[in-house]
């Protein structure tokens, strides 16, 4: 698959999150402020549930900004970063996050990590464990639970992007990871189980 030129889906997606960021955190503030000026609603369920939507929707955005934004092997994401982005991103929901991360991470790697913990997480209907492990060249990613639901057609598209496959919007990782794979320069391994899927890259 062919890399050269500037990856214009990846540009879009940047721009896209880069302009939402801003809004957002004003949002934050101002709730922030809003509580200060009227200290007896400030743990109102109101307030309390626009914090949680407006926090949501901050780690949501900060996800996609790495996993569809442009990255390449030169650039370096903090291990720290990308913590909080995957802790942020599965705080109380039906599917934790488990991982062991190093430091100097490439933003390549990372951009192609998180594309297919998207993935992993469609294949998790009723909830489960992805786990994200990086030593040091090395990534090695695992989705369980009760119900591992994998679209077998999807799946081999991620290996083999000839294969005639049809995306939603909600599969749309599938469809981009053959050009992340071939732009970070790696190769992706993977194994579908019954109770758990095993990636390695």
């Amino acid at each position: 698959m062919s890399t050269s030129g500037p990856d214009l889906t990846a540009l879009v997606g940047s721009r896209i999150c880069h302009d939402l960021i801003s809004p957002l955190g004003a949002i934050g503030n101002g709730l922030e402020l809003l509580g200060m000026a009227q200290p007896g609603q400030a743990g109102s369920e109101e307030l309390s549930l626009i914090h949680q939507s407006v926090a949501n929707a901050n780690a949501r955005v900060r996800f996609y900004r790495v996993a569809f934004g442009a990255a390449d092997r030169t650039q370096k994401i903090a291990r720290t970063e990308l913590t909080s982005i995957l802790r942020d991103s599965f705080t109380g929901g039906r599917i934790a996050v488990e991982q062991t991360l190093g430091d100097d991470l490439n933003r390549a790697d990372a951009k192609l990590a998180l594309l297919l913990v998207l993935c992993l997480e469609t294949a998790l209907p009723r909830g489960g464990t992805i786990s994200v492990t990086q030593d040091g060249p090395r990534w090695h990613l695992s989705g369980t639970g009760p119900r591992v639901s994998a679209n077998e057609v999807l799946w081999q598209s991620i290996t083999s992007p000839v294969l005639d496959a049809h995306f939603s919007a909600a599969e749309v990782q599938f469809a981009l990871l053959p050009a992340a794979t071939a732009r970070a320069g790696r190769a992706l391994s993977v194994s579908l189980g019954e109770s758990a899927i095993e990636i390695r890259f």
